[in-house]
């Protein structure tokens, strides 16, 4: 007969015999090393108990000024970080793998990993929104949280989640130097500094473990098995979302082998859920699992059903698909680490705090809403970082119903141009805003793009193709930089030219000479515009950004709507902008 043991009001748990051991707490005084006064005395692991965070000193006064000079400083030194080296360098490929076991060990590090209780997911698209919605539910359950995410749409410090927030600035700088100075300290021409993405994988296995986080979910960078996340020997559960093609470069040309570096992170007898894959994704991952003798299980959508009526906070219908999987994960971490919930199986109905958790996650850039607020009734931005075919799909299809939902209007073949009378509903538009790296194929993401949209009745009045204002080599601050007005623009073009000649031919028209039929004019601030029939080029962001509400000012008949997609460097470029 099990012992039952009451964790929270909603939750009965029943103790098994041998659950998975958790570290002996030690107490500690109730004025930790960062500052913080607690209600209650915080528990610490004995391998951190000697951790002293270094105290960065302020400059008199203590101005805003001098804070926002450290923040930068630190930003700089983590950019420091970034290699020019091409994505599909053989860094990305595994090399200097075996470094990141010197980094733990000089950070303390090497002790501290197996003591968390560690969710871990990979995947090509949906391993964010996963995570997210893991963290919400476990939080909701009473737990204390640590997220890992990448990328960051705004401040890097969005990456690091503390109980759902962000890690405040105070914390993130003295985390942040006591890692960098033990790392600049020890190592040599050897072991030269981490990268990049290594630095902030570590520094979150270093925060983590510091705030004796109860459970830390781990969204893989990049792959797997040569991922930074992956120096964890024994995770509690593995989830991989689902599969498709992006990172060709690096991770192979065919799904199978896309499926294998993912399934890199299967360890031996560790339970691992995945979604419903592609046949040739799923026979690998099958494969890979048995030879692990890994309990690799299907996870399947989440009924819409048992949500007592409310809606997934995620917006979009392939947002179930990760809502099941992380409610597979969190109920197996929860079995592993001793708290299974009595008669829970995926058909019954959902414990309160799952449905508090499915329904209250947040994640900016997947399937977000944002009216201007400039132009509040007449301009609205929705943002989705989708950047691979088959997440382009999803984020047009989550496009075309909500503006069809917002039009209220029966007839989806509407013409945007049309206006209507003065005190009936606005007529609308829609118009797409999209940049995308340069190693990704815009003939495998436009069309894509372009046709789930006509399928529904969604045809966008003018694409607008800008250049980022992020750059890759260099980690931004929450100031928005200065625009280049030299900036190549040939990429853009690139994309201008793939859309024209796809509008062109969806129409039934023969390809056109895109260079003839454009033509350059300046903006009123000095900065040029390419015109095309479909689409313009900008120079800049701020000066579409500029155009856009410009013309809803001037044309209060019509609802623009914005759909805002390809990067989500772009994504978080445009929010800075229009929540300034």
């Amino acid at each position: 007969m099990s012992l039952l043991v009451n964790v929270a009001p909603w939750l009965k748990i029943a103790q098994p015999s041998n659950p998975i051991p958790m570290p002996i707490p030690i107490p500690i005084p109730i004025s930790s090393s960062l500052g913080l006064h607690f209600s209650t005395p915080p528990l610490i692991s004995p391998i951190l108990s000697s951790i002293q965070i270094k105290n960065i000193p302020m400059a008199e006064g203590g101005s805003m000024e001098s804070a926002a000079d450290r923040y930068q400083s630190t930003l700089d030194a983590l950019s420091s970080l970034i290699t020019k080296k091409s994505r599909a360098d053989k860094s990305n490929k595994g090399g200097g793998y075996d470094l990141l076991f010197d980094y733990l060990k000089i950070l303390e590090l090497d002790e501290a990993i197996p003591q968390l209780k560690i969710i871990h997911v990979a995947g090509t698209k949906g391993k964010g929104s996963t995570c997210t919605f893991a963290e919400s539910i476990l939080r909701n359950c009473g737990f204390r949280t640590g997220l890992f995410t990448s990328p960051h749409l705004i401040d890097v410090r969005e990456r690091f989640r503390l109980d759902g927030l962000e890690i405040s600035e105070e914390k993130f700088l003295e985390y942040f130097w006591w890692c960098y100075d033990r790392l600049k300290e020890k190592t040599n021409d050897d072991v030269p500094m981490p990268t990049y993405f290594r630095f902030l994988a570590l520094l979150a296995f270093k925060i983590f473990a510091a705030e004796q986080v109860d459970v830390a979910i781990l969204e893989v960078g990049l792959g797997g098995r040569f991922d930074a996340t992956n120096v964890v020997k024994n995770p509690i559960v593995c989830g991989i979302s689902s599969l498709g093609y992006d990172h060709m470069e690096i991770l192979g040309n065919t799904l199978g082998e896309i499926a294998g570096a993912k399934a890199g992170i299967f360890k031996h007898e560790i339970p691992a859920f995945t979604v419903p894959q592609a046949d040739e994704a799923m026979h690998v991952l099958e494969e890979k699992a048995s030879k692990l003798n890994v309990n690799l299980q299907v996870a399947h959508p989440l009924d819409a059903n048992l949500l007592n009526g409310l809606k997934l906070a995620l917006e979009g219908e392939h947002q179930y698909l990760n809502a099941g999987l992380a409610v597979a994960l969190c109920s197996t971490w929860l079995r592993r680490t001793g708290h299974p919930i009595i008669n829970f199986n995926q058909t019954g109905p959902l414990p309160e705090p799952f449905i508090m958790g499915l329904t209250t996650a947040s994640l900016q850039g997947r399937a977000q809403i944002v009216p201007d607020i400039e132009s509040p009734g007449n301009l609205v931005f929705y943002l989705d970082g989708a950047h691979s075919p088959e997440s382009m799909e999803a984020c047009a299809r989550w496009f075309s119903l909500c503006t069809r939902d917002d039009n209220h209007l029966s007839n989806l073949n509407y013409q945007p141009q049309q206006h209507m009378d003065e005190g009936s509903k606005k007529d609308t538009a829609q118009i797409l805003l999209f940049n995308c790296m340069s190693v990704r194929d815009p003939q495998l993401l436009l069309p894509r793009l372009m046709r789930t949209c006509a399928s529904h009745g969604v045809c966008f009045l003018k694409a607008l193709f800008v250049p980022n204002i992020s750059v890759y080599h260099k980690v931004g601050s929450r100031a928005l930089p200065t625009v280049d007005p030299q900036v190549d623009l040939s990429w853009q073009f690139a994309l201008q030219s793939a859309w024209e000649t796809l509008m062109q031919s969806d129409k039934g028209g023969e390809p056109s000479n895109t260079d003839q039929a454009c033509e350059e004019v300046k903006d009123d601030t000095g900065m040029s515009v390419t015109i095309c029939k479909n689409s313009f080029v900008f120079s800049s962001l701020p000066s579409a950004i500029k155009w856009l509400r410009d013309t809803a000012q001037k044309d209060r008949f019509v609802h623009f709507q914005v759909l805002v997609t390809g990067s989500l460097h772009l994504v978080g470029d445009v929010l800075r902008l229009i929540k300034k």
